[in-house]
């Protein structure tokens, strides 16, 4: 099938499209940071896992971060090489399975290593071991997302560690962005060295983590580049990682979606479409954060005052969640049962994230290449819900 990339006019169900030409974009630029720094750069599943579309990242970058065992052995089995692993806690029952389908794998505590160190390494003697630090500090405004927040559970303050590192300790990994600009690393990364630069004699390589977004526009990639160059000169025996997700996916496609029915009370218009919030958009709601719906602009609801005009709506979603629901929007002319609604930028933390809560219709999951030629990758249906409940 082609379809207008503008207007997806063609399309009457709800359907992700990632744009291959936008990711190319996005994997360009990322690959040249990598080369120009120095560094290497890999994809964090977290934020994109849809791998019928990984032979167009293997051009690009050579390996992937994990954070379970299904991503490691995503890793493998569809990446084709082995995993940067890093979980809060490894179990028992699964820690021998990571081992043999991971690179390397970071412990989030001086205990975790203790119990299961030995038992990585027997797994897989080629392991490379590293150990998540925490700088106690980071620019995250949003505290779901803030990893250094007082009481976080994610990695060990440099005043736990001892002066000698333990055996087979190789890196440090530290995870303290998320869509930040380089001027946020910049000043993290002051933090970072002031913390444990005195340990950076005894490791091999450091992880910077992700929420690096440098495909964002306006992003300063030369100041990126620069300090991540200035850092190598001044530990040129550390080999540098950084693994973001979101920018891999960022700007890469929208969700489609169809205007089903439109309601009214008390003042306020409600296009009601046939996706959710709370299932397809999650990050909307948890952020929360107002996305940008193509052909329309967002409308403040002065001191509480609910905005008027004929054009302008409330977004719900079609579960029986009472808050699912978002607005509003000005739309460029009234909307009808059967207009599409293009939700913009929302192929990172959607198709990862998403759920099946009330049953609803999953959206299909498409790419389209630069002429509109669209290739479904996923569609769902009942027994994709049923085999949930197994």
């Amino acid at each position: 099938m082609r379809v207008n990339l503008n207007t997806f006019e063609e399309l009457d169900r709800p359907c992700y499209v990632l744009e291959e030409k936008r990711l190319r974009r996005n994997l360009q630029l990322i690959s040249s940071v990598a080369r120009d720094a120095g560094v290497e750069i890999i994809l964090a599943f977290k934020a994109y896992a849809l791998w019928k579309t990984f032979p167009i990242f293997r051009e690009y970058i050579s390996a992937t971060t994990a954070s379970s065992l299904s991503e490691a052995r995503l890793a493998c089995d569809e990446f084709g090489s082995k995993a940067h692993t890093f979980s809060p806690a490894y179990t028992d029952y699964e820690i021998d399975e990571i081992a043999r389908c991971s690179s390397h794998l970071t412990f989030n505590s001086l205990s975790q290593y203790g119990r299961l160190y030995a038992r990585a390494m027997a797994a897989n003697p080629s392991l490379s071991v590293g150990l998540r630090v925490n700088p106690e500090y980071s620019e995250v405004g949003t505290a779901l997302y803030n990893p250094c927040a007082p009481g976080t559970r994610f990695g060990v303050s440099a005043d736990k560690l001892p002066e000698r590192l333990p055996e087979g300790i190789d890196g440090f990994h530290c995870h303290c962005h998320c869509e930040s600009g380089a001027d946020v690393f910049v000043r993290t990364l002051g933090h970072i060295t002031d913390k444990f630069s005195k340990w950076f004699d005894q490791i091999k390589w450091i992880n910077f983590g992700g929420g690096h977004l440098m495909t964002r526009a306006g992003y300063d990639i030369p100041l990126l580049v620069n300090t991540l160059r200035s850092f190598r000169e001044a530990y040129p025996h550390l080999k540098v990682i950084l693994e973001p997700g979101s920018a891999f996916a960022w700007q890469t496609g929208s969700l489609v979606s169809q205007v089903v029915d439109i309601v009214e009370d008390k003042g306020i218009k409600t296009a009601i479409l046939n996706v959710s919030f709370t299932c397809h958009m999650p990050d909307c709601l948890e952020m929360p954060y107002m996305p940008a719906v193509r052909g329309a602009e967002t409308v403040e609801a002065a001191g509480g005052v609910v905005p008027q005009g004929d054009s302008v709506y409330r977004l719900g979603g079609n579960s029986c969640l009472s808050g699912d629901f978002m607005g509003y929007w000005r739309f460029p002319c009234k909307l009808e049962i059967g207009d599409n609604v293009i939700f913009e930028d929302m192929l990172h933390y959607t198709t990862v994230k998403t759920n099946m809560f009330n049953g609803i219709t999953h959206p299909s999951i498409a790419v389209a290449d630069e002429v509109g030629n669209l290739e479904i990758l996923r569609s769902f249906g009942y027994e994709d819900y049923r085999n949930r409940m197994d």
